[in-house]
């Protein structure tokens, strides 16, 4: 084998012609005769564009040589592209013998801390049973963060009837506007819209068996008793629940929430306090609001189509419609709003500072709120089943 010295007195092996035509590195021998490899040149994802998979596979094959020292001193460039490639050659561990300059040193020390790759998950048996019951247990923290939010919110509550100069009374009134005046448009659309088609659809039935007059009875309790709390409560949920959920979210991402930590203000009473007293007034008034804008377009649709006077519906319908339903459909926009506020509240709490994580976080909220309207209405139908309703015997 040839040697000779290079001007640092170290002895330089004379490589093969394989290695010898490359340009970023050279081999070469220490004074104690171990293998020295120093690499030359730029180690730089630029000038890694054409050449990386070449290099790569020519730095693994030279981290399989058993004793080899590496020597970055002599690099006129490195960066983190190139630190990963050699990192990933070497098997994520340093070699025994490695030489490097201070400002390497540190690259190679964050890439030690930096978290692994995730592994690729083994053969998980009984798998539906095991996400449903990771699904499970998601529900059960939700359930009982939802029921910590809420008696807190009780304990505000209880705190500010013998403090009333503290109650806030502006963001209640703003939580009144936006969740109730703002939302009277689509909820007057939809609920003409609905009344129009239901009406339409039943008296074309009606009308075969002669029984157009019963046109009043349907709608009246179908309307006031059933579709009107669950279409306003539905588009409350889809409209302003996630509205309040993506404005927690927003706080988290802005740190808004943290500054109120800091200056001593509670998350509950200033937040979310105000939002669950709001809706539970404002969904009440639009459930009155969209049940009787859903009567006035089935009632117009019933004079279209069959010729029922308007004004006798009008006059027929205290007598055929108990006003229970009435105040049982109130009672259900009531819980119903302060369930989609405690709900998207909740929610909007628990959204971390990035971006998915509102997005998922306002999915999720208005998901839950529905069904929760859907079971609160399930719940209203058994338990005041005798309610409200004539029977002819």
């Amino acid at each position: 084998m040839i040697r000779e010295t290079d001007e640092t007195g170290r002895v330089i092996m004379s490589p093969d012609s394989s290695i010898s035509n490359n340009t970023w590195h050279r081999l070469v021998t220490t004074e104690a005769g171990d293998p020295l490899l120093q690499l030359t040149g730029s180690f730089t994802l630029v000038s890694f564009s054409r050449s990386l998979p070449a290099i790569t596979k020519q730095l693994a094959e030279l981290a399989g040589q058993p004793g080899l020292h590496w020597d970055l001193t002599t690099l006129y460039q490195l960066d983190y592209a190139g630190a990963a490639v050699l990192w990933r050659a070497w098997g994520r561990q340093r070699p025994v013998h490695l030489l490097l300059r201070p400002e390497q040193e540190r690259m190679f020390r964050r890439l030690e801390k930096a978290a692994p790759l995730p592994q690729k998950p083994g053969r998980i048996w009984f798998l539906p049973i095991s996400l449903l019951g990771e699904q499970f247990l998601r529900l059960l923290d939700h359930l009982a963060g939802m029921i910590a939010l809420a008696g807190q919110v009780v304990l505000d509550g209880l705190y500010l009837l013998g403090h009333p100069h503290r109650i806030p009374f502006r963001e209640i009134s703003a939580s009144l506007y936006r969740t109730g005046a703002q939302a009277l448009g689509i909820t007057a659309v939809v609920g003409f819209l609905i009344g129009i088609v239901l009406s339409y659809l039943t008296s074309e039935q009606l009308h075969l068996f002669g029984a157009d007059i019963y046109i009043v009875n349907i709608l009246g309790m179908s309307v006031i008793r059933e579709l009107g709390p669950m279409l306003a409560a539905i588009l409350v949920a889809g409209r302003s629940g996630s509205a309040m959920t993506a404005q927690l979210g927003v706080m988290r991402v802005t740190e808004e929430l943290d500054a109120l930590t800091v200056m001593g203000i509670p998350h509950s009473m200033r937040l979310v306090l105000p939002k669950i007293i709001g809706l539970g007034i404002a969904l009440p008034l639009i459930v009155l609001w969209t049940s009787a804008v859903a009567l006035l377009g089935g009632l117009v649709a019933a004079e279209l189509q069959i010729g029922l006077s308007i004004h006798y519906a009008l006059t027929v319908l205290p007598d055929t419609v108990p006003i229970a339903n009435l105040w049982l459909g109130l009672g259900k926009g009531v819980v119903c709003g302060m369930t989609i506020a405690l709900i998207a509240c909740h929610f909007g709490l628990r959204i971390k500072p990035n971006t998915e994580s509102l997005g998922a976080g306002t999915t999720s909220s208005v998901v839950t709120s529905i069904t929760a309207v859907i079971l609160i209405d399930a719940i209203f139908a058994v338990a005041f089943s005798h309610i409200g309703i004539r029977v002819v015997g």
